[in-house]
């Protein structure tokens, strides 16, 4: 909070390779933990928690007859039904994520993303949100709270998948 509400705000652009996100690194065992103190700690009024378990939920329900068809025509590419190709108009959980962030913004709520494990196995990586240019360009950053274990040379995502350490300051 002292960071993204001082006056030295570009320090996180400084230490996140000109992005805007801050990564906020927890023991998976210990999420639910960190999402309590966090709805706790963090101020309606200037921060807006988006559970992305709600979000995978809410995809799932709203396009339940279309994802058996599919995942029938995408066998070899089924992380496309949650993050489709750049040029394409479909709706998928990417963009529903996004505009989650992108409305957090417009009423000057820094974004904070919890229960990111529910990203794990969709094709979505963290650097794919920070690297957006919705987040990118935003007056205020992104905040992801991340369920990663520590290695001495790499974050490891739900201590399975490696996760990109650019565009992000690392808070551990």
């Amino acid at each position: 909070m002292r960071l993204v509400e001082s006056d030295r705000r570009s320090e996180i652009r400084l230490n996140a390779n000109g992005g805007n996100s801050i990564l906020i690194v927890c023991d998976p065992m210990k999420e639910k933990e960190y999402i309590t103190h966090l709805e706790h700690l963090l101020p309606d009024d200037s921060y807006s928690i988006i559970d992305l378990n709600n979000c995978l939920i809410d995809f799932v329900s709203e396009h339940k007859s279309e994802l058996v068809e599919l995942f029938n025509l995408l066998q070899s590419a089924t992380q496309e039904i949650f993050k489709a190709p750049s040029d394409e108009e479909s709706q998928d959980l990417f963009k529903g994520i996004m505009s989650h962030i992108q409305n957090s913004l417009e009423k000057n709520k820094v974004p904070v993303l919890v229960n990111t494990g529910s990203l794990y196995g969709t094709g979505m990586h963290n650097i794919h949100l920070m690297e957006n240019d919705i987040v990118m360009k935003a007056a205020l950053p992104l905040i992801i709270l991340y369920p990663a274990t520590i290695e001495p040379d790499r974050i490891m995502f739900l201590g399975k998948q490696s996760a990109s350490k650019y565009r992000c300051m690392i808070i551990q």
